[in-house]
């Protein structure tokens, strides 16, 4: 039985898709040989012998030392997509908000409480509307930074609003460009991106090269009078730039899920409490799509959505598996087939692929592997563990 350890709240409907016969499930286990996992931090002491992989709910990994699981050959997943939709309709929610006079307007009606003649009211209101006039989001240019999951479906919203839509991401995947209207005009880089748009909305990961990539010498490329939006990252703006730009008069509004002491207060800032993927959908989908990668993980060696290992699926026909990770370095599959000729161990299929410095082979073989092979393929240089089913 495998045992996989919950941390936070992951939704019923993910923990459902475990068979009690041969999952066991809790909060508090030793040992375990997966872990699920939200929003809490984990750290290396998280790792424990049997730890082969870890299910984060929810597409980013801040929270997990990933580097330092890799070396132990953990894998980590995540879900990318899966909460998709809801971040998309927080982002029209905030480009909503950004030109239209909504929460002042509800504020300043909020201030009539306990007015008691309506027809001085309404009298009242409509000669203080003009103050809140704004402006539509048809035919406005939105710029999107990154056109994967959310970028893409952003860009879909954006165009059924009438809008213009100019897109730059110079990692976009294969799968990504099918997905992608080819009413969105893509653009050759990031300073032409932000000079043509009226809003830009940010959708990229936070990685080494894109940490603080909204700074000083970026924020002088967007149209004066731009409003930025940022539901990917906190650690993509550099906040002290960004205020001097506000500060400037050259951006106009900063809306963010990530509130930050230093903006708080500040003209031009809205934020709200990190509610991207905040619904009861995207916490469902999250542990959905999480809990059946991890299942396929430790029933058949099967990974698919990891940030730090190679996608790897092959299909279980007869026989027995082997899956090993390793070091990514010549003649270490050479070393283990040698084995397993050695012993006259037919191999009925194979799969092998090498992300950075890991690799994953899936080897399925006609004979049960003895506690004598798995040790001899564990004892090959570069070997960091092995698994049988």
């Amino acid at each position: 039985m495998y045992k996989v350890k919950t941390i936070n709240n992951i939704s019923a409907k993910g923990l459902d898709r475990f068979s009690r016969e041969r999952f066991q499930l809790s909060g508090d286990l030793p040992n375990p040989d997966a872990i699920l996992v939200r929003s809490q931090k984990l750290t290396t002491n998280d790792i424990t012998p049997a730890l082969r992989a870890v299910g984060r709910a929810g597409a980013g990994v801040n929270n997990i030392p990933v580097a330092e699981y890799t070396d132990k050959g953990i894998v980590v997943f995540n879900t990318p997509g899966a909460n998709a939709n809801a971040v998309k309709e927080l982002v029209l929610a905030g480009m909503l908000l950004s030109q239209r006079g909504i929460v002042e307007g509800m504020a300043y009606v909020e201030s009539l409480d306990g007015a008691t003649d309506k027809a001085a009211m309404n009298q009242q209101v409509e000669a203080a509307k003009k103050q809140f006039k704004g402006g539509e989001l048809k035919g406005k240019t939105l710029g999107i930074l990154g056109l994967g999951a959310i970028g893409s479906m952003v860009a879909d919203m954006a165009l059924q609003l009438g809008m213009t839509v100019l897109g730059y991401d110079p990692a976009l995947s294969v799968d990504a460009a099918w997905r992608l209207s080819s009413q969105v005009q893509k653009v050759d880089n990031m300073q032409a991106l932000f000079a043509r748009s009226d809003l830009v909305t940010l959708h990229v990961p936070a990685l080494d090269s894109t940490i603080g990539i909204i700074n000083a010498e970026t924020l002088m490329s967007f149209r004066p009078g731009a409003i930025l939006l940022n539901f990917a990252r906190e650690e993509l703006v550099n906040n002290q730039d960004l205020l001097a730009a506000l500060k400037a008069g050259h951006i106009a509004q900063y809306i963010s899920d990530f509130p930050t002491p230093s903006l708080i207060g500040q003209k031009g800032v809205s934020a709200t409490p990190h509610l991207g993927a905040s619904t009861e959908e995207a916490e469902e989908n999250c542990a959905v799509m999480v809990a059946d990668q991890v299942i396929d993980f430790l029933e058949n060696g099967n990974i698919r959505n990891s940030v730090n290992f190679p996608n790897v699926t092959l299909e279980r026909t007869k026989g027995y598996r082997i899956a090993l990770a390793n070091r990514n370095v010549p003649r270490i599959l050479g070393s283990v087939l040698s084995i397993l000729a050695d012993r006259n161990i037919n191999v009925i299929d194979m799969l092998n692929k090498s992300r950075e410095d890991v690799a994953y082979n899936l080897i399925d073989i006609e004979s049960e592997p003895v506690d004598e092979l798995v040790r001899a393929i564990e004892g090959i240089d570069g070997v960091i563990n092995v698994r049988v089913f």
